[in-house]
């Protein structure tokens, strides 16, 4: 049984913090930005996988494979697409409303590639 309801595609980024940040969280946040952007900043815990692979058809990266996925990028409109396309593969899947520009706006942590504070690019 998926983690996520069906028909509730999309999630705000405090539910999107609860499910994949927490002690008993089980989804993983799946950031679909280009390499530019998660050099800058990302969630701690994130796993990378630019849509522009997924696209592509490449597998998602070890840590994200049959797991749920919290799909996040800056705004929100990446993150819709790469989510149509993981449901179509069968992945367990939603995206953040408002991407992690909403994000940094709840005051959730950002850290660049070298672990230390990050910004959104």
């Amino acid at each position: 049984m998926p983690l996520f309801r069906r028909g509730a595609n999309r999630v705000t980024v405090d539910e999107a913090h609860q499910r994949t940040q927490s002690a008993d969280a089980h989804a993983v946040l799946l950031d679909v930005r280009e390499q530019r952007e998660w050099k800058a900043g990302h969630a701690p815990g994130a796993v990378h996988a630019p849509l522009s692979r997924l696209a592509a058809n490449e597998a998602l990266p070890s840590a994200a494979q049959a797991r749920p996925l919290v799909v996040i990028c800056r705004s929100g409109h990446r993150s819709q697409q790469a989510t149509e396309l993981l449901a179509a593969r069968g992945v367990d899947a939603v995206d953040v409303q408002g991407g992690m520009q909403a994000w940094v706006a709840a005051g959730h942590p950002v850290i660049d590639e070298h672990g230390n504070n990050g910004s959104i690019a």
